[in-house]
């Protein structure tokens, strides 16, 4: 049997630096490509950048270039980024490709011909950073579902594609394979958010953007960003080529990764798109969590942006991916912090696996002259050791088909841990001062390569830089025992080879020496990458000066009265005493106090922001509060002030 496996990544958006959450998608992509190709499949890896919009051609135009000019250095330095983390990707795809956007064409003119586009009128509301069309029950107080910000109103002439057509199809589809979207989470958010309540038409052109590719049978419309680029899954395979031999052979994609900001695009819209194409759905969509950094979302607004290059360049690449891996809970949200890598850094790879990398060879070094000793005589606590060892691919492999990395990881660890304990069992140091003990003794330092030997078999696919190094030192190479198949097998380490001692694969750690060089390293990456110039231009923006801090009238105000909002669970309706004034305030602060808890408590008030209907109950001003991680506390006063008196 011809065993295919095809897998993608999103198409990113060629940004200036990619953070460690957009690599996340990509190195787990890789690391089940790997351990695919490692396990005999014929494996098809897709990623690429997503090029066109009113985004890129507003961007280039503030820097005074063409779109197609802005992007290519982009894409060079995510192209590097990719090398650097060694990502093992088959095809990189642009969606500026000639070959792309040519099928795309094709594809738009085929379902044009066949009733499934047509012309009308487009008047709703936009969001140009998601390039996301949104109707008006979608939308929350003006902004953006996905992504928060201010969605604008557009009307222009379109195309749009009967996305309410294929409703029923998908819902039933949905029914039929509960596994084609996960986690399931996802899945119940598609259905009850998206396909219960109704799909409508969907826009696919814009007159009021130049930069995307046209539509073939009018030019002055382009095809909308999101239609152009899910269509690179099959466009990259040359579908409507004469050179097709790949997309008959691979399609359908065995799963698409994606995050779970643009899960709506790849089960919904995607999907409709080749039911109207007569095309199979690929077999899965994992819409995976975000990286926060310590519990909130990357953000450069924020200055909270941790960058993977400085965390490669002190730690090594494989250190970075196996925390991703290891850390989070895929397909959950997970907390990124330099604390906890640096620790994990100590503790899994430092302590468990390079001191037993490192103890084991420097015993076979010391006890039998660096060469690989041939086992004799058996003993207690041996047959437990070859047990986990050989049985531990087969646990690998069922969380690798779950797409669980984590656990995954865990199993293995657990035979470093177990083998790490063999050591302790047998004492090859008070076995190496009894001559009668030699044969027993190299038994033991066999037992541990051996074990050694399926470890590094089991980490390959998640840290191919340190098997190489466990190889090395074992003295074998590609070939000899090093495959899939001979993990489950015990005793075909070879003997009488030379070991090679080389220096520690991961160093123990000075956790506070280190926080301090990695602050510094990441300060430098961002002023080479950015330049020192535009990084104080960014100091000085957030300045503000006495005038504009005199334009905020800050009071204190006293919660009389403070009840549920009827239309939102997040949100409380406060009344607040002002002075000899009430007013009126909502504030999103349900999550973390009860009604009855703010009663009597003084706050500080906005007293001069603009009014804002929020969910149809009016707010008049705002509340101050802080907020680190899950836990959130209203700002207030430390003396009893009266209410309305103004703070400056």
């Amino acid at each position: 049997m011809n065993k295919t496996f095809y897998l993608t990544t999103p198409l990113y958006y060629p940004s200036d630096n990619l953070h460690i959450g957009h690599t996340y998608t990509t190195v787990a992509a890789d690391t089940l490509a790997r351990f695919k190709r490692l396990s005999g499949y014929d494996v098809k890896f897709l990623t690429g950048t997503d090029e066109h919009g009113q985004k890129i051609e507003e961007k280039a135009k503030e820097k005074g270039v063409k779109p197609k000019a802005y992007v290519d250095d982009i894409v060079k330095n995510i192209k590097e980024l990719w090398k650097t983390l060694d990502i093992s990707y088959d095809i990189f795809i642009r969606t500026t490709d000639k070959q792309h956007e040519e099928i795309v064409q094709k594809i738009f003119q085929k379902l044009y011909e066949q009733g499934d586009i047509y012309k009308s009128n487009y008047e709703g509301l936009y969001c140009t950073p998601c390039e996301s069309f949104w109707t008006e029950s979608q939308v929350e107080d003006g902004k953006c579902p996905d992504c928060g910000r201010p969605v604008k109103k557009a009307k222009e002439e379109a195309y749009f594609f009967k996305l309410s057509k294929y409703q029923d199809r998908l819902l039933k589809f949905f029914e039929e394979n509960p596994e084609f979207i996960q986690p399931a989470s996802r899945r119940n958010e598609m259905i009850n958010n998206f396909l219960k309540p109704g799909l409508e038409d969907l826009c696919v052109s814009r007159t009021t953007v130049d930069w995307g590719i046209k539509v073939p049978f009018d030019e002055k419309h382009s095809i909308y960003v999101w239609f152009d680029a899910v269509c690179n899954y099959i466009t990259a395979l040359g579908y409507l080529t004469d050179n097709d031999e790949d997309y008959n052979k691979y399609w359908p994609a065995n799963i698409h990764f994606v995050g779970k900001e643009i899960v709506r695009f790849h089960t919904i819209i995607w999907p409709a798109i080749l039911m109207a194409l007569g095309i199979e759905l690929p077999k899965k969509v994992f819409g995976h969590g975000w990286i926060l950094f310590e519990d909130d979302k990357m953000s450069k607004s924020k200055g909270n942006v941790i960058y993977p290059e400085p965390l490669i360049e002190l730690y090594g690449v494989d250190a970075l991916k196996y925390f991703l891996l290891r850390e989070f809970t895929f397909g959950q949200d997970g907390s990124f912090s330099r604390e906890k890598f640096l620790k994990r850094i100590n503790s899994d790879l430092a302590n468990d696996l390079g001191n037993l990398v490192s103890r084991t060879i420097a015993m076979i070094d010391k006890y039998n002259g660096g060469i690989m000793p041939e086992p004799t005589e058996e003993g207690e606590y041996d047959s437990d050791l070859k047990e986990v060892a050989t049985s531990t691919g087969y646990e690998v492999e069922k969380f690798m088909d779950k797409l669980d990395f984590s656990n995954a990881l865990e199993e293995i660890w657990k035979l470093v841990r177990r083998t790490n304990k063999y050591i302790d069992e047998t004492m090859p140091w008070i076995l190496a001062k009894e001559e009668d003990k030699k044969e027993r003794l190299n038994t033991v330092l066999y037992n541990l390569s051996e074990s050694l030997r399926i470890i590094s078999v089991l980490i390959r696919p998640f840290m191919e830089k340190t098997s190489d190094s466990i190889w090395r030192q074992l003295g074998i190479d590609h070939g000899q025992g090093t495959s899939w198949e001979d993990i489950s097998k015990w005793g075909i380490l070879p003997t009488g080879v030379k070991v090679r001692r080389e220096g520690p694969m991961f160093p123990r750690l000075d956790i506070n020496k280190e926080l301090k060089k990695l602050n510094e390293v990441n300060k430098k990456f961002l002023e080479e990458r950015m330049g020192k110039a535009t990084m104080e231009e960014k100091k000085e923006e957030n300045y503000i000066t006495i005038d504009d801090f005199d334009k905020i009238e800050l009071r204190v105000a006293k919660v009389v009265e403070a009840e549920k909002h009827p239309n939102a669970d997040k949100l409380l309706v406060l009344q607040l005493e002002v002075g000899d004034e009430r007013r009126q305030v909502v504030s999103g602060i349900a999550k973390y106090y009860k009604p009855e808890e703010l009663i009597g408590k003084d706050v500080i008030l906005v007293a001069n922001l603009k009014p804002v209907k929020l969910r149809g109950v009016e707010s008049q001003g705002m509340i101050l509060a802080a907020s680190k991680g899950k836990k959130l506390t209203l700002a207030t006063v430390m003396d009893e002030i009266k209410s309305g008196t103004r703070i400056s």
